[in-house]
């Protein structure tokens, strides 16, 4: 069976999310980071981790939703067809990863992104860190307007990418989303999908 390796709350949410979204039996497997049960599938210690039927090993939530999206493409969940559509989802898929993303990093761990290890140093690192997560926000925020989703073909992996986030966001970041109604309309609408629901119960009950 399909598996996926996750971390609650992590952006392995993302992939989590549109497995359920497919409909296809699959077996989600909760793991810590750099556990042994993590580390024998993915050296890396990372996840998502994606194991398909044949023991074929797929890492990198960009890659694994841009795989799911297009093995299934009966669930709708590429975004569009055509060779400009492809384009947007990476487009996307690429800022979720190496934007926003990494915008969280200084937030996450502010001791990397500093030789001075005092409570103030790191306290600007969040700060900065903060702010940069802002500056993503305020890309998606633009781009959401007027839209119910991220690309123009509906309801997507990129929005499943976006999710988690977002959920960050709204948890980490001062105000949390009062300056991006547009952003919390999305997930506002994805946090009310069943689907979205049930992952996030399985996640929360462990």
């Amino acid at each position: 069976m399909r598996t996926l390796f996750y971390v609650p709350g992590a952006c392995s949410l993302a992939p989590h999310i549109t497995l359920e979204w497919i409909g296809r039996p699959y077996e989600a497997i909760r793991v810590q980071y750099g556990s042994d049960k993590l580390l024998a599938v993915n050296p890396a210690g990372a996840v998502p981790t994606l194991r398909e039927d044949d023991g074929w090993i797929l890492t990198q939530a960009g890659a694994i939703l841009d795989y799911l999206a297009h093995q299934h493409p009966e669930a709708g969940l590429a975004g569009g067809d055509g060779a400009r559509a492809k384009a947007e989802g990476h487009r996307w898929s690429a800022f979720f990863t190496s934007d926003m993303h990494a915008a969280f990093w200084p937030v996450f761990m502010p001791d990397r992104y500093t030789t001075d290890q005092s409570k103030a140093a790191k306290a600007a690192v969040v700060e900065a860190g903060h702010r940069l997560v802002a500056k993503q926000l305020a890309v998606l925020e633009r781009h959401l307007d007027g839209r119910a989703y991220i690309l123009d073909g509906g309801r997507s992996v990129i929005d499943a990418y976006a999710f988690p986030m977002i959920r960050w966001a709204i948890k980490l970041l001062p105000g949390g989303l009062e300056s991006f109604p547009t952003v919390q309309a999305l997930h506002d609408r994805l946090a009310a999908d069943p689907n979205v629901q049930k992952v996030l119960a399985r996640e929360a009950g462990g």
